[in-house]
């Protein structure tokens, strides 16, 4: 046995930690990774990793370190204390270092102080109407495919489609370039993920050279010609912000018009097509909620525990702490990982099991300061949806099931095929 780590008397077995990885980046692992996460658990809610830092795996531990003051995320300051310079000096990390998800107060709080709630009550009850035109209108595309063909993509015809529209239009942006925006979302996300490869890093490095210049592009075409969307409300923000200094001020847009671009359309996608999976994977639960509507924000919080879009996430010890009982030391990385902390059944009983009517807690959103801005647009996107779904397809059922893309962090599916 190789120890990697001795936590209450139990000796970790560093070879047991890398199979269960192993298997996690297989196709089936990817398909059901939550008995994976069960084994990875048994070890402990804080697992030594192979290559340093830890895995946090119970429900608490999780918890604890999302709303912790003395747990930061991986910014540019820790960045340069690494030793792995090729991962976190590749061009793509540190694009996505400068964003929200990468800040650390005192500039996480100027930039989030900026957006204030960008989708508080008052402006999701204003969108509302807009997204249920733009769910009206993809599922007219699904029943045409569907009426043609006898199935139909779903992911390609509906819930890739929605995210982008809907975010899209609240920022303006012509809906010739959606596809685009989807490519080099896709690729870029490479980079975000817990092991890149020098490959998978070129990847991201080409759809980052990309995405600087469309989003750069828009500031500038918007800044040409303002007008009342969110986007000219920024540039006239940070122009009061920072004067005589365009540059700082156009930087500062950049980043915060990419990041909520890019940060709501592959999360809320894989939101959108799990709800729908684990609904018709077993068609009672279908007829269930068409005849109990009432239940549609239950199933949606039950989906986004069960397979939440993010599985694990990175933090940073700030101090000297301990964790679950393990002293861990100053700068050291965690991955608190989300699906497993769903899977607690410490916190949720019978966690594999998809219960509508469950009223349980989760993580997905994560918590503290980086709690996700997106939340209550997601939700209302999932919500029109399924609703719009449940009255108009009422025999809607499964043609296959999901697959996903080979990632541990960011759950993606990329097809599932459904019939009427």
């Amino acid at each position: 046995m190789t120890a990697v780590g001795d936590m209450s008397g139990t000796v970790i077995d560093r070879r047991a930690v890398i199979s269960v990885l192993r298997r996690l980046r297989t196709a089936q692992g990817q398909a059901d990774p939550f008995p994976l996460y069960e084994e990875l658990r048994t070890m402990g809610d804080v697992v030594p990793a192979p290559w340093g830092g830890y895995f946090i795996t119970g429900y608490d531990a999780c918890d604890q370190v999302l709303r912790g003051r003395n747990w930061i995320v991986p910014d540019f300051a820790w960045q340069e204390r690494q030793r792995d310079t090729e991962r976190w000096h590749a061009p793509a990390t540190q694009e996505m270092s400068r964003t929200l998800s990468r800040l650390n107060a005192p500039a996480h709080t100027c930039q989030r102080r900026s957006l204030g709630n960008p989708f508080d009550r008052a402006t999701v009850a204003d969108m509302r109407p807009e997204v249920e035109r733009h769910v009206a209108r993809l599922l007219d595309s699904l029943e045409d495919r569907l009426l043609a063909d006898g199935a139909a993509d779903f992911v390609g015809t509906v819930s890739e489609q929605l995210p982008v529209v809907t975010i899209g239009r609240w920022l303006d942006i012509p809906a010739t370039e959606y596809a685009r925006i989807l490519d080099f979302t896709h690729r870029q996300v490479h980079a975000q993920e817990l092991l890149p490869t020098k490959s998978e890093l070129a990847i991201s490095e080409e759809a980052t050279a990309d995405m600087r210049a469309f989003f750069t592009e828009l500031v500038n075409g918007r800044r040409a010609r303002p007008g009342n969307d969110v986007l000219s409300g920024w540039i006239r923000h940070w122009d009061e912000q920072l004067p005589g200094d365009r540059e700082a001020a156009d930087r500062m847009i950049y980043q915060l018009v990419m990041f909520l671009t890019i940060a709501s359309l592959e999360t809320t996608a894989t939101l959108l097509s799990v709800a729908v999976w684990l609904l018709l994977d077993e068609p009672a639960r279908w007829q269930w909620l068409r005849r109990h509507p009432e239940h549609v924000d239950d199933a949606i919080e039950e989906a986004l525990r069960y397979d939440p879009p993010i599985h694990l996430n990175s933090r940073v010890a700030a101090d000297d702490t301990v964790l679950g009982g393990v002293p861990i030391a100053k700068d050291t990385m965690v991955h608190v990982m989300y699906g497993a902390a769903n899977h607690d059944p410490r916190r949720n009983a019978d966690p594999h099991v998809y219960d509508i009517l469950r009223k349980g807690t989760h993580l997905t959103f994560g918590g503290g300061a980086h709690y996700c801005l997106g939340a209550a647009l997601a939700r209302l996107e999932a919500r029109t949806l399924l609703t719009a779904l449940l009255k108009r397809f009422p025999t809607l059922r499964l043609a296959s099931a999901p697959s996903y893309a080979p990632r541990m962090v960011f759950r993606r599916v990329t097809s599932m095929k459904v019939t009427a």
